[in-house]
């Protein structure tokens, strides 16, 4: 169950990495040495990793860089589907670590722990707003533990958002009415992002399909509002809730701010580099603000400031990137002797590999067709090989702007959205 971002120290070994996990505190070359071999031994699934991630579990010693290994240790056992550890990791939830807690809790969920102590102990610490309740509750109902349903029901009223949300979600997944689902669309449009994002993911893990309107207006990043897509989408459907499949990925694929409902607004008129390093803030929601009042600037203004942010950091900070790609694309009148560069800036865009910067893949295509630089030879045959373009997401943007007589090429394509697509531009194109 390793991801994109597990491997990052591809030159350490599993032994090595075992190895950190009990040497002398003193002999460590960093404090973060053992958290950081925890970690990394995801990549080597098998019993010696099992073995070295359980004893650190199991053992005494509170020194600081044990008790941060031992939280990520437990959370590795539960990603690597470790069954045997389930006793031990139940143990943790004894723990005055209530960060070693909430990762027991989330390993728990994963290791389907059947154990009914061990779910008593989960709901004992409901009520504790010293532990993280949010995730004791969300793992309580993906394991299906139907005497956590009182004091669940009990915090779908609580103060903090998050806590509510996830009450709520939980709720509606033991089997409890699924009317209260609609206190989560107020939350999708909180000024706090991370307000907006849990909203999301509750309405998905309660299978809310019907609260997909506001999931497709809310301001987050595109990546929460096409998981909720993809999660709650009737398969096989091209209308659900008076939505139109087709119609929904455009618009998240064009991510257009005029789209979403944005809950920030400017007192007075920003400058320009103040809507620009709006594009390296945390909120999604501010960045599409300033995109929405960059996109009717003056192009020759923007430009040597946008370059100069590019070049200073805007290629490495993967959401101002993705706000550049889009401004690249959303205003036409760049100056001529900018257009090689960002020309150049978008292939790159789109042959980068960088696992961070995918959801820049497909905006750097619509950029291209918006800005008329798709007449490269073969570009869209690239585009459209699934076995050369992986991203379905670049393969669906290659299809809005290709000409339509190259969509019959995605018909077959393995992505049901990409062939739902082609189909609906031959038919056009007949």
């Amino acid at each position: 169950m390793a991801g994109a971002f597990d491997n990052i120290h591809p030159g350490l070994s599993q032994e090595e990495a075992i190895r950190l996990l009990t040497a002398p505190i003193d002999e460590l070359e960093s404090q973060s040495d053992p958290y950081m071999a925890a970690a990394h031994l995801i990549n080597f699934p098998g019993d010696d990793t099992e073995s070295a991630l359980l004893a650190l579990v199991q053992g005494t010693d509170q020194s600081q860089p044990r008790r941060l290994a031992r939280r990520k240790a437990v959370e590795v056992l539960g990603r690597l589907g470790c069954v045997d550890a389930t006793s031990a990791i139940g143990d943790c939830l004894h723990s005055d670590d209530p960060y070693l807690v909430e990762n027991a809790a989330f390993a728990l969920q994963l290791l389907n722990c059947r154990i009914p102590d061990i779910h008593a102990r989960m709901i004992q610490l409901l009520p504790d707003p010293s532990q993280n309740q949010r995730v004791l509750i969300q793992s309580l109902a993906a394991l299906d533990v139907q005497d956590a349903r009182p004091v669940i029901q009990q915090l779908q009223d609580a103060e903090q958002s998050g806590v509510r949300g996830a009450a709520i979600s939980a709720g509606v997944r033991l089997g409890g009415p699924r009317d209260r689902l609609i206190a989560l669309g107020p939350l999708m449009l909180r000024p706090n992002q991370m307000d907006r994002q849990t909203a999301i993911q509750d309405a998905i893990n309660a299978g809310g399909r019907e609260l997909l309107p506001q999931i497709l207006r809310a301001p987050v990043s595109p990546v929460f509002r096409m998981r909720a897509v993809r999660a709650l989408w009737p398969d096989g459907a091209q209308h659900c809730n008076d939505l139109n499949l087709t119609d929904v990925l455009d618009a998240l694929l064009q991510d257009r701010p005029q789209s979403l409902e944005l809950v920030h607004a400017y007192d007075q008129e920003p400058t320009d580099g103040f809507l620009i390093q709006e594009f390296f803030g945390t909120d999604f929601g501010r960045s599409y603000l300033a995109l929405q009042s960059l996109q009717h600037r003056s192009a020759q203004q923007l430009w040597p400031l946008l370059k100069q942010r590019w070049d200073e950091d805007a290629h490495n900070d993967y959401g101002a990137h993705y706000f550049f790609i889009r401004l690249f694309g959303a205003i036409g009148a760049w100056p001529q002797a900018a257009q090689p560069l960002i020309r150049s800036l978008l292939e790159e865009a789109i042959n980068t590999r960088r696992p961070q910067f995918m959801k820049s893949k497909p905006a750097a295509v619509l950029a291209m067709g918006s800005l008329g630089m798709t007449d490269h030879p073969g570009c869209f045959e690239v585009w459209l090989n699934p076995d050369i373009t992986t991203s379905w997401e670049v393969r669906y943007a290659a299809l809005m702007i290709a000409p339509a007589g190259l969509a019959f090429q995605a018909l077959s394509d393995p992505e049901p959205y990409v062939a739902a697509k082609a189909q609906i531009a031959v038919a056009s194109a007949r």
